[in-house]
């Protein structure tokens, strides 16, 4: 068994053999809920590090997620504003609509860099 904190989670991460592999499993320390996808491994050790390195990289995935979530909010705040916006006051409505949507792109390449390292 070994332990893992990502963010403000727990995991306890279980190996058990079945018919000659290690299968791994994350349990939430909170609750004793089972959490994510099952790995295998020849070893104990393999199978529960390859775990590891999927939580690692689901919490990651999740947090770019909802950054692209957060940003795209933003644009749409801007943009329904935009249609009060005075000429006169500030940055224009073009410029902030660039300036957001900018925001959107940068976290959208973000996602995807991590989802292209998603581990086997």
């Amino acid at each position: 068994m070994k332990q893992i904190s990502l963010g403000d989670r727990k995991y306890r991460l279980v190996a058990t053999e079945r018919d000659g592999q290690w299968l791994a499993q994350a349990v939430r320390d909170d609750n004793g809920d089972p959490f994510g996808i099952e790995c295998a491994g020849a070893t104990e050790a393999a199978a529960i590090d390859r775990l590891a390195r999927w939580l690692e990289w689901q919490h990651e995935h999740a947090a770019a997620l909802e950054e692209l979530q957060r940003a795209e909010r933003a644009y749409h705040r801007t943009i329904a504003g935009s249609a009060f916006a005075s000429p006169t006051e500030g940055p224009s409505a073009l410029e902030l609509q660039k300036e957001s949507l900018e925001a959107v792109e940068a976290a959208r390449i973000r996602l995807d860099e991590i989802r292209t390292g998603k581990p086997e």
